[in-house]
């Protein structure tokens, strides 16, 4: 039942992706190195790693909460931000974040900030990973 769901949710994400395409404004855009030293000074945003089990315990970014981007609308009340404060939400290439992004807005989340790069960038500057399930 919980795979045919997710299969439907899937599905329903990616078809509202390409009848209303989603692009990031610049704006809602943070590039690796702004994030990186908003971590290392200790006032990060909310962080969501949208990619797969497998992927997030591969390497994720430190402090990143792990939500499937196909469980988002199920699992938004795991991050730990209120009215406009950002979400900074990623996967490897950008579109699992986005479909994750627009479920956020639907749950009222309505500062959803896309990594630029997303993990295939972070990973390409050599910043730092964390390994294994926990954030």
């Amino acid at each position: 039942m919980i795979m045919r769901l997710s299969n439907w949710l899937t599905v329903v994400s990616l078809s509202l992706m390409i009848i209303f395409p989603v692009h990031a404004s610049e704006d809602s855009e943070i590039n690796s190195a702004e994030l990186a030293e908003m971590i290392a000074a200790g006032n990060a945003p909310a962080i969501v790693d949208t990619r797969s089990t497998f992927e997030y315990e591969a390497g994720h970014i430190p402090g990143a909460i792990h939500i499937p981007f196909w469980t988002t609308l199920w699992n938004s009340d795991k991050i730990v931000a209120s009215g406009h404060d950002p979400v900074v939400v990623y996967c490897a290439h950008g579109p699992r974040a986005y479909a994750a992004g627009m479920m956020l807005g639907l749950k009222g989340f309505p500062n959803v900030v896309y990594l630029n790069g997303h993990m295939s960038g972070w990973s390409k500057a050599k910043l730092p990973e964390t390994v294994g399930s926990e954030p």
